[in-house]
């Protein structure tokens, strides 16, 4: 007694090879955009370097050197916070992308094996009952176990998420702190 006809198998396996290439296919996105950022902060870098090696030679004396060293600090200090804000962001992106596609998974292989449990039970020969009772409260225990498994996974993913956010923030914060100070410590030194 098969209760899956062969289109239906081939039917789960192309969903199955079609959610594998989605998969990869976001992925590759999300390293795809990774790359873009990560060579538009080299060009740009490049350029804010020759145009600052250019103020280094120009300089006429140390203390025009130490206003210039200020005066890149906080820029260069915001620029590194908004790379690494564009990496949490793509990053998080394509993990959100991965957790539906996940959920969206884990529900339809959840339709798919009570369709399997129903379709035995209305084919089950007679005097089967007791059998087709514990499968269908075995089914729903592990249907009611993968839920919670799941519902878990998502709340410590969530957790996992808030903490690296308030993390950025605050070690954007304490740089951009550490960056005044340290300016304000170089235009005392340069009045004196």
């Amino acid at each position: 007694m098969s209760s899956l006809a062969p289109e239906q198998l081939v039917a789960i396996q192309k969903a199955g090879f079609e959610t594998t290439f989605g998969l990869l296919t976001k992925a590759l996105e999300g390293t795809e955009k990774l790359v873009e950022l990560s060579v538009q902060a080299v060009k740009s870098n490049l350029a804010e370097s020759q145009e600052i090696l250019a103020k280094v030679l120009a300089a006429k004396d140390p203390q025009e050197l130490f206003a210039l060293h200020a005066s890149q600090m906080q820029p260069a200090a915001e620029k590194v916070q908004s790379y690494w804000r564009h990496v949490y962001e793509i990053v998080s992106s394509t993990q959100a992308e991965f957790a539906a596609t996940a959920e969206a998974q884990l529900k339809q292989r959840q339709r798919d094996a009570q369709a399997f449990v129903d379709s035995l039970a209305k084919n089950a020969p007679a005097g089967s009952e007791a059998v087709l009772s514990a499968w269908k409260s075995a089914f729903a225990t592990a249907n009611e176990t993968v839920g919670s498994a799941y519902r878990a996974a998502q709340e410590a993913t969530k957790q996992v998420v808030e903490t690296a956010e308030n993390n950025v923030s605050a070690a954007s914060a304490a740089s951009a702190k550490s960056t005044k100070r340290a300016i304000e410590q170089v235009e005392a030194v340069e009045k004196k």
